[in-house]
């Protein structure tokens, strides 16, 4: 039944745009006057290219569009909604074609994923918006499903280009981000902490390897410019999260990898740009007394460092203590008003629901301490795969093995995640990613019981990944 379904698919996929295209181009052209007619095709022309080729171009396409309608740029109205169907598509195009190559596995993980999908459902059924909650929880089974096949496609037998394409698209990503806020001065994240987001949790840890992994000094000195870039709009962003989730996660990587000389210099170098931001770009208008007041307490010692967060902290508890079994209905709170979500800022989740301060209590309130149970399972699966990651990279000292970056990433969206409620917001770029490269985790890395052979095999391939790398 697969087999069949898969020979029909990619047929019919192009067919019917195909016919829609003669179409409206014999019976209405009035529709190649209007501009957004044309963007539509234009979308439509997109998405069928990065469907034709699925595993090579589709991975960078969807996070593109989700990164292009979370930020303040021309367009991103646009893709605001057509980011849901970019995912949808991927999601069932995906694994159609996984399936079809009959050398499909799911594990543990794949399964308590699923548990989280069903848990989002039953307690979208009790939300006092259960329309609204209902699509949050589609849209989450959408993305675990494409976890599961399409970004697990995008790696199997191209590891070497994907996590080059990734590497190269973390420096383009930081390279403008530096031009809109350092030049133009236009904040294209909208909100300081999704800069610190950014920055922190993504291009630090992934420009961090990307140093190590290229022996080209033309290369490295690239390379180490955008990760000092990267810290730059990450200290002028003010964003304690994403400055404690970055260096937690380039410690890890560090000590893991045994370049304690480089940790050294860099925790030096971070030093030094924090306090040229502090003087050029203070936050307050009086001179701060240390960066640890400017940074840690923001000017505002005496209140404590967590004092922005625990009116907040205190809020979600006392729901949690209202409804403490199925919660309030995933996405969704019992302050909340039927909008439809436009992620992309951590401020626009108010709309929505409203602001947690912390992605662990935000679920616990949505879906109650019953649904907490596959949700915390699959954090805990995640943590664990972090752990696993970074204790085969001190084994082995492999600079070139993938699970470099992915435990960097995964690691930093972790810390992250305790201070920012994003980490189950399906329409924020940050969970898109994060999510996408948990699942291809759980393949890039051996399981505990897997033979020596499959362990090589693993090794040789990251070989040859870095024998590419150092050929660029």
């Amino acid at each position: 039944m697969t087999e069949r379904l898969s020979i029909f698919f990619l047929p019919l996929t192009i067919a019917m745009p195909c016919l829609l295209f003669m179409y409206a181009a014999f019976f209405r052209p009035a529709y190649f006057s209007s501009s957004d007619e044309l963007a539509t095709l234009l979308f439509l022309e997109i998405l069928l290219a990065a469907t034709w080729s699925y595993r090579a171009r589709f991975f960078p396409v969807l996070l593109v569009v989700f990164l292009w309608a979370g930020m303040a740029v021309p367009l991103n109205a646009a893709w605001t909604s057509g980011r849901w169907l970019v995912l949808a598509v991927g999601a069932f195009a995906g694994l159609v074609v996984y399936l079809r190559d009959r050398q499909y596995s799911f594990r543990t993980f794949h399964l308590v994923a699923l548990f989280c999908v069903v848990a989002a459902m039953v307690s979208a059924a009790v939300s006092a918006y259960p329309s609204l909650a209902f699509l949050k929880a589609m849209s989450l089974l959408l993305l675990f499903l494409y976890g599961s096949s399409g970004a697990r496609l995008a790696v199997t037998g191209r590891e070497a280009s994907f996590f080059s394409i990734l590497l190269l698209g973390c420096e383009l990503l930081v390279y403008i981000s530096a031009i809109a806020y350092f030049i133009f001065h236009s904040e294209i994240f909208g909100n300081p902490n999704s800069l610190g987001a950014v920055m922190g949790v993504v291009a630090a840890p992934i420009l961090l390897w990307g140093i190590l992994i290229n022996e080209r000094s033309t290369t490295r000195c690239r390379r180490t410019f955008a990760f000092a870039l990267a810290l730059l709009l990450l200290f002028s962003s003010y964003a304690r999260a994403g400055i404690v989730a970055a260096v937690v996660s380039c410690v890890l990587m560090c000590v893991a990898l045994r370049q304690y000389g480089l940790l050294l210099k860099g925790l030096g170098v971070a030093l030094l740009l924090a306090a040229f931001v502090a003087t050029v770009v203070p936050l307050h208008e009086q001179s701060p007394e240390s960066l640890a007041s400017v940074f840690l307490y923001k000017g505002h010692r005496e209140d404590g460092i967590l004092a922005s967060r625990r009116p907040i902290w205190d809020e979600t508890v006392s729901i949690i203590q209202e409804h403490p079994w199925l919660g309030s209905g995933f996405g969704t709170s019992p302050t909340s008003t039927e909008v439809v979500q436009q992620p992309g800022k951590f401020e626009s989740l108010r709309d929505a629901t409203r602001e947690h301060g912390n992605s662990y209590l935000a679920i616990t309130e949505w879906v109650g301490l019953t649904g907490d149970v596959p949700f915390f399972a699959l954090l805990i699966l995640t943590a664990v795969n972090v752990g696993r990651a970074l204790a085969q990279i001190r084994r082995t000292g492999n600079v070139f093995s993938p699970t470099i970056p992915l435990a960097g990433v995964l690691a930093a969206g972790l810390v992250h995640a305790a201070f920012e409620d994003w980490l189950f917001a399906v329409g924020y770029y940050l969970c898109v990613l994060f999510w996408s490269l948990a699942f291809i985790m759980v393949d890039v890395l051996p399981p505990p019981s897997a033979a020596p052979a499959a362990q090589t095999a693993t090794g040789a391939w990251a070989n040859n990944f870095g024998a590419a790398a150092l050929g660029r």
